[in-house]
């Protein structure tokens, strides 16, 4: 009797301590206290693919000083350690140090999401179909109105209507993502709708809305999930009704069709680039990391990549231990960006900057 108990209570020991790896999580690291960690060496049996990262890097050379500069060292190095190795092994010969990310349960596990650059169909006028307005951002003042707000009509009469587009989703969509191209319909060129400030008022997810009133499974949530929620309602009431839940509201600003920019004002490339937390990570950022991959369903196939990335935006909702990589534009990005939600390790990479003897700084250095 005894000997039973005690192999039932083991077992459901052991079932109390099990980990989650159905979105990528591994646990071969010790306890992380902190966002970044020194350690003194990359141990990773990933399949390598470090052929995006050149190109990215490249951009930020040649377009910003600002960056390139003060990250030179690293860069050179990196490049260097590219040409003549590439096994995260030998990073330090090349004297670069390493700080991996510790994740949010501390043992390395870091949240990769997606964003994606949309592309909607609009009219410069309303009509029947086309009759969602996306507005340039009002002087505000103190208070600008909440979501709930703009769609009782606080901005009609402004003249900050942009465009309309046909899906109150969409445009919503294209908020949660920062930007957008606009197809007018009237010639094959494409408009780019940069991002232009926000109301002020707190974000707030209409996926975890949905999660917690039993709508859509945790482990189902996904941008197209959302999407498919959406299209499955009888009213635009019920749609409305969930949006307003989120008082965020994204405003923007029209530019001619260009490369899409991150915060650090570089065109980003789809699958080398990221969207990372600036109190840690700082624009120009390189970053090693294990990429988990995805099925076509969305799900974990059993598989991280090995791949080198650079922090060149920013996001709301991207803070500390989270990664958001850059899917590209268009609706097959958006799906693959959607379904992200998933665990990689992740090391910063940084070369110390040399000491040196400095005159008396003057005024202007202060």
């Amino acid at each position: 009797m005894n000997r039973t108990l005690f192999v039932v209570g083991f077992s459901l020991l052991l079932a109390a301590c099990a980990r989650p790896t159905d979105r990528g999580q591994q646990y071969i690291d010790g306890n992380f206290g902190d966002v970044l960690n020194p350690v003194t060496s990359v141990a990773s049996d990933k399949t390598k693919d470090y052929s995006l990262f050149p190109a990215q890097l490249e951009k930020v050379e040649t377009l910003s000083p600002s960056l390139s500069q003060p990250n030179q060292p690293l860069y050179d190095s990196v490049k260097a350690w590219l040409a003549e190795s590439g096994e995260p092994t030998a990073l330090t010969d090349y004297g670069i140090q390493l700080e991996q990310m510790g994740g949010g349960d501390g043992n390395g596990n870091v949240m990769f999401t997606g964003y994606f650059s949309p592309v909607i169909e609009m009219r410069h006028q309303p009509d029947a179909l086309f009759r969602y307005p996306v507005y340039a951002k009002p002087t505000c003042g103190e208070r600008c109105p909440t979501r709930e707000e703009v769609y009782n009509g606080a901005l009609d009469g402004l003249g900050l209507e942009l465009g309309y587009s046909a899906s109150l989703i969409d445009n919503f969509i294209m908020e949660v993502q920062g930007s957008g191209f606009i197809d007018f319909g009237d010639d094959d060129q494409l408009e780019y709708f940069a991002y232009g400030g926000k109301n002020g008022h707190p974000y707030v997810s209409i996926g975890k809305v949905l999660i917690e009133r039993g709508e859509v499974s945790r482990e189902k949530m996904s941008l197209k999930a959302i999407k498919d929620w959406v299209a499955a309602q009888q009213d635009e009431a019920t749609v409305v009704e969930l949006l307003n839940q989120n008082p965020s509201y994204v405003f923007f600003a029209p530019r001619a069709a260009a490369p899409v920019t991150g915060t650090a004002g570089i065109p980003l490339l789809s699958g080398a680039s990221v969207a990372a937390d600036r109190a840690y990570l700082p624009m120009g950022s390189v970053l090693l990391a294990e990429i988990p991959q995805l099925d076509e369903q969305g799900n974990w196939n059993g598989q991280h990549i090995l791949k080198l990335l650079m922090a060149l935006d920013t996001g709301g909702a991207v803070k500390k231990n989270h990664l958001d990589l850059y899917h590209g534009m268009g609706e097959e990005a958006g799906i693959k960006a959607g379904h992200h939600k998933h665990f990689g390790r992740v090391w910063k990479l940084t070369k110390p900057v040399e000491a040196t003897v400095s005159e008396t700084p003057d005024a202007t250095d202060k």
